[in-house]
């Protein structure tokens, strides 16, 4: 027997209120609630974000961590990594662990804002993001800015950053066999694995003399008394030597042998004990070591990357370890990261075996310490919880000028108020008077078309200003964003 649910009392009571409704001229709305702002953490590999984010509610922001890193390495995983961002108003990032190019940043129809960590962003397309009204903040490594009393290093001193320390872990570790001995005793079954490598009096070769490989090389030199020798693109002797006194050194050995030494490319790698690659990424580096200048070093020398994978052609580098041509390789740095499993580089028990040469690997840890981990997750909950409460962005600190000279330029947006540091190696009396009366110097608050004559780097020489310039620095008061 059917059921007829126009006759049942309950339909009729629901009609004759509708019917009333009508006629009192009442009608009913669905009324949805406001949708919260999300946050996606993403690459977070140890859940180091966790304690600094917990404090916000979750109704005011829906928080949602994912430790695992979605590489794109084809349009499969792409799709992938779109499919998980796309639900996201802001997205925490953590360096260059995933590239945000113009091709992913316009399938994120709801992304507002991306937390970036450090102060580059050579992997972030800042023109697009600026173009889809994406904002983009730094987090530069200070800690936050709502709690006294924090003592953080500086890691633009190149001498402080954690990758100074790594690299020495590395090049020590290899030298010294820390690792096969550590296997061989473990294994319960061995002893000595071979003869160390000592380094006092060897030649340190740093592709590449920034602060980082001029902060390696200031160790070499006073803990080991190696000689440094060094290259890049754009070298010459005079920018060595300013670089070695930047870090305090000499210009001169005892010998009269210059302390940090300019040589082309191809003596570097002939001449070295000791390879280590302090070179920034670009197009035009990437590849910068192939065959031919592995070819080039000797039976004898170590080789350690801290800086890029790519910049070492992986195909010639595995050739050459699996030949043994080389002592031996430290790497903290790949092609992709995290490293597949079928990576060649994941084999154990292989390498420095049957003629292979050594190989010492770690999970990119060159920047991974503490206290920086943290203050950049501290740094970037802070500006999470402004831009909630329609606040800009702040950062304060000591910041070097010439890494965001580029975001400058880019964003148009600007501090309040701006001061110049500058502390180096002054030549003489008159030069370090002249300094004194120019420095430190307040810039007019619309600075923005004036700006790329004051973009100057280390090493190059201010506007009416005829002594060296070592260390620039400026002291930025923000109320506007660094970038976007």
């Amino acid at each position: 027997m059917a059921f007829n649910h126009q006759a049942s009392p309950i339909f009729r009571a629901l009609r004759t209120k509708a019917r009333q409704k009508v006629a009192l001229g009442i009608r009913s709305y669905s009324v949805a609630k406001p949708k919260l702002p999300s946050l996606a953490i993403i690459d977070d590999y140890l859940n180091t974000s966790a304690p600094h984010f917990s404090h916000i509610s979750p109704s005011q922001l829906q928080i949602t961590t994912f430790n695992e890193t979605i590489a794109p390495v084809n349009d499969a995983e792409l799709d992938r990594l779109v499919e998980r961002l796309t639900p996201f108003d802001v997205i925490s990032t953590m360096r260059e662990r995933t590239a945000f190019p113009a091709t992913l940043l316009r399938r994120l129809p709801n992304l507002k804002l991306l937390l970036a960590t450090g102060t580059q962003f050579e992997t972030f397309d800042l023109a697009a993001a600026r173009e889809l009204g994406i904002s983009i903040v730094a987090a530069p490594g200070l800690g936050r800015t709502d709690q006294a009393g924090q003592s953080i290093h500086n890691i633009k001193k190149g001498n402080a950053h954690p990758t100074t320390q790594h690299t020495w872990a590395l090049i020590l570790a290899l030298a010294r066999n820390v690792a096969a001995d550590d296997a061989a005793i473990k294994a319960s079954t061995g002893w000595q694995s071979g003869l160390a490598t000592g380094l006092a009096g060897l030649t340190l070769g740093t592709v590449g003399l920034g602060r980082l490989g001029a902060a390696v090389a200031r160790v070499a030199h006073l803990a080991w008394g190696m000689r440094v020798i060094c290259w890049s693109e754009n070298l010459t002797q005079q920018k060595a030597d300013e670089m070695a006194a930047a870090v305090g050194l000499p210009l001169e050995n005892d010998s009269k042998q210059k302390t940090f030494h300019a040589v082309s490319k191809e003596e570097l790698f002939r001449s070295s004990d000791v390879v280590s690659m302090h070179y920034v990424l670009s197009e035009r580096s990437r590849g910068i070591v192939g065959a031919r200048e592995l070819e080039l070093m000797k039976k004898s020398a170590l080789l350690v990357n801290t800086a890029r994978g790519p910049l070492i052609n992986q195909e010639a580098l595995l050739d050459t370890l699996e030949n043994g041509r080389i002592r031996g390789a430290a790497l903290d740095v790949f092609d992709i990261e995290p490293l597949p499993p079928s990576s060649p580089w994941r084999r154990s028990n292989y390498w420095g075996q049957h003629g292979r040469s050594a190989l010492l690997t770690t999970p990119h840890m060159g920047y991974v310490d503490e206290r920086l981990m943290n203050a950049w997750y501290a740094e970037s909950a802070e500006n999470a919880e402004r831009w909630l409460q329609g606040k800009e962005s702040v950062i304060t600190g000591l910041i070097y000028l010439d890494e965001l000279a580029k975001g400058f330029a880019l964003s148009g947006q600007m501090p309040h108020r701006v001061k110049i540091h500058l502390s180096g190696f002054i030549e003489s009396e008159k030069e370090k008077t002249a300094r004194k009366s120019l420095f430190p110097l307040s810039l007019p608050t619309r600075w923005s078309r004036a700006f790329p004559r004051f973009c100057v780097s280390a090493n190059r020489r201010l506007p009416a200003c005829n002594f060296p310039v070592y260390h620039i620095k400026l002291d930025l008061h923000f109320t506007k964003r660094i970038v976007g």
